[in-house]
């Protein structure tokens, strides 16, 4: 999974700085946004149930070019999972967590040209990207098994730890008088990577339970950005 992803950033890398001569964004634009949004997740953590649950988020955006936004973001929201009576274990957490996300995207209209058409007008608001964050957890969860109360489920109630979002979406722009996009709306799927083990609380050695995978989560988002600042464009 990790070579998959630094494959990944090479990738984007590699197409960002051979277009950077180039600047395909024919319309102008501001430097800056802010934005909310709304997330539908789940957690993929070594507990077998997880619940799905909704996350806020607020961003800040800087425009590196007009179809690459760079973006800082504040989410919190809530991940749950297992059962005190159905899970095999008796374990059950419930994470009210605070992430801060960097992120980066790569929209197709960096690479395309503004007048191909009504097609390329709507594909060239397609786009990808990843980053870096860190999510604190603060969690509430089972830490004695009902069938064995002498033993404890090792793991810590709060930690932070470091995360990685692979992002994909579609962003629709609505223009001003200016022919700049004053206000955007966009839809799109995250996959989060978290290192460690602090999405659940748990941190049982893999002799006691299988441990294999990352802790992850998935968040489904729909949101709005309000474009301002200085205004530029293609030179």
């Amino acid at each position: 999974m990790l070579k998959k992803y630094f494959l990944f950033i090479f990738l984007l890398f590699a197409a960002i700085t051979s277009r950077a001569q180039y600047d395909y964004t024919s319309y102008n634009y501001t430097r800056y946004a802010v934005g909310a949004g709304a997330s539908y997740i789940r957690g993929y953590t070594n507990l077998k149930q997880q619940d799905n649950h909704t996350a806020q988020s607020v961003t800040f955006t800087y425009y590196y070019r007009g179809y690459i936004p760079l973006t800082a973001e504040i989410q919190s929201g809530t991940l749950s999972g297992g059962n005190l009576i159905t899970d095999e274990s008796n374990r059950f957490y419930i994470n009210h967590y605070i992430a801060l996300i960097f992120h980066g995207d790569f929209q197709l209209g960096q690479i395309m040209d503004d007048n191909d058409g009504f097609l390329a007008d709507f594909v060239k608001n397609f786009y990808a990207g990843t980053g870096f964050g860190f999510v604190d957890n603060n969690n509430k969860l089972q830490r004695y098994a009902i069938s064995d109360p002498t033993y404890r489920f090792p793991g810590k109630d709060q930690s932070i730890n470091l995360m990685v979002p692979i992002r994909a979406g579609y962003e629709y722009k609505f223009y001003n008088r200016f022919n700049e996009p004053s206000v955007r709306i966009y839809a799109e799927y995250e996959h989060n990577f978290v290192f460690g083990e602090g999405l659940d609380g748990y941190d049982d050695p893999p002799s006691h339970f299988k441990n294999n995978n990352l802790n992850q989560y998935r968040q489904i988002s729909i949101g709005i950005k309000y474009d301002f600042g200085p205004t530029t464009g293609k030179p």
